[in-house]
């Protein structure tokens, strides 16, 4: 198995724990205000648990997805890695800013 094959497994399982717990913050903080700027951030958390169940679907479950990640040259590895790599860097910087 690919070192980045787990290494985007595991940055998207963190991205799902972070999301979700942003998710309850921002959902907590617009039940208290009704202001529109947490449902906004609701809602983009929401969409993006989507999109990171669906990299979980790839990463683990889809067994042809797997075999062609693990095919790749280290180049392609290592970009496809980074686009969930540096969502999780945004959502930890985002997640110290919101509950600071």
């Amino acid at each position: 198995m690919s070192l980045l094959l787990e290494a985007s497994r595991v940055a998207v399982l963190v991205n799902l724990g972070l999301l979700v717990a942003l998710g309850y913050v921002w959902v907590s903080s617009y039940r208290s205000t009704r202001a529109l700027y947490p449902l906004a951030l609701s809602v983009f958390a929401a969409l993006l648990v989507l999109q990171n169940a669906v990299w979980v679907y790839l990463y683990v479950v889809d067994s042809s997805y797997i075999y062609w990640f693990t095919s790749l040259e280290i180049g392609l590895q290592l970009a496809l890695f980074s686009l969930c790599g540096l969502e999780t860097l945004a959502l930890v910087v985002l997640g110290y800013l919101t509950l600071r």
